[in-house]
């Protein structure tokens, strides 16, 4: 359900993608510093835009640098590092490693086994440290099986749930901005469900997978669909505006007015109608 939060690299300034490929960087980095090398296999550019804004609104102190990694082992590549990349790179293992269960629950395959074993091995030393949002990911796949199983024809009832995930993992501490993080991540997280629904809609229907738009009846209809993800994501950016942001605005501005729907302007025939 990630892969949606990313920037629009091509309206991005040179500096901006400098920004952007940094705070990634970053994470990446430290995934294999809190977890392990292997862990950086769960890697995901919606992490930056979770460490972007909270960098923007607390404004923490920064380290940066750059080096050349296993992954890029001639070119250098720039870094940058602070509390809230630590909790972006934490988090990215946690969901990395709940979707893994989930998948092997779903598919039974040896890959989803072996990638839950490479995420879970640092799992316990997070839930310890965020034993809030761990317990939000734990209780979002628990639900959404149980909604799964039920064949719920209802759009919302999942997309609430994944919302709530996301607010909670919006809210890094418990002040005077959470409940508009909260407010802010329950509209994004519907955003992302709904919008993964429509992109997988054919493939859920050729492979008799749960799809809320399947199991209410509904034949295609991007249109509709789309203005749903409209409304989504009005809730999130009026929530998003009222936050005190200066630094990395753009890239913010960016992200949630442009990159989020860069999935959906692929043409309808490729958006994930092929073999996986």
């Amino acid at each position: 359900m990630f892969g949606f939060v990313t920037a629009d690299l091509k309206t991005l300034t040179k500096e901006e993608r400098s920004r952007y490929n940094a705070v990634y960087c970053g994470i990446c980095r430290q995934i294999r510093e809190r977890s392990s090398q292997s862990a950086r296999l769960g890697l995901s550019y919606d992490m930056a835009f979770l460490a972007l804004l909270l960098m923007s609104l607390y404004e923490p102190e920064e380290t940066a640098g750059d080096r050349a990694c296993l992954l890029h082992p001639i070119a250098k590549k720039p870094w940058v590092n602070n509390e809230f990349i630590g909790y972006a790179a934490d988090m990215n293992v946690a969901l990395a490693y709940f979707k893994a269960l989930d998948d092997r629950q779903d598919d039974r395959s040896l890959r989803a086994k072996l990638l839950g074993g490479i995420f879970g091995k640092n799992y316990d030393e997070i839930a310890l440290r965020y034993p809030r949002q761990c317990q939000a990911i734990r209780d979002c796949i628990t639900e959404l099986d149980r909604l799964e199983a039920d064949s719920c024809p209802n759009p919302d009832l999942p997309a609430n749930v994944f919302g709530n995930l996301m607010g909670e993992l919006l809210v890094y501490r418990e002040d005077l901005w959470a409940a508009t993080l909260r407010k802010m991540g329950m509209a994004l997280g519907r955003f992302i469900y709904l919008g993964d629904a429509m992109i997988d809609y054919r493939r859920d229907r050729r492979r008799h997978r749960y799809n809320p738009y399947l199991a209410m009846g509904m034949e295609e209809d991007w249109q509709r669909w789309e203005a749903h993800l409209v409304l989504a994501m009005a809730s999130c950016t009026q929530e998003f505006e009222k936050l005190p942001l200066v630094q990395d605005k753009q890239i913010l501005d960016n992200i949630l007015y442009h990159g989020v729907w860069s999935s959906f302007r692929q043409p309808k025939h490729e958006r994930r109608d092929g073999v996986d």
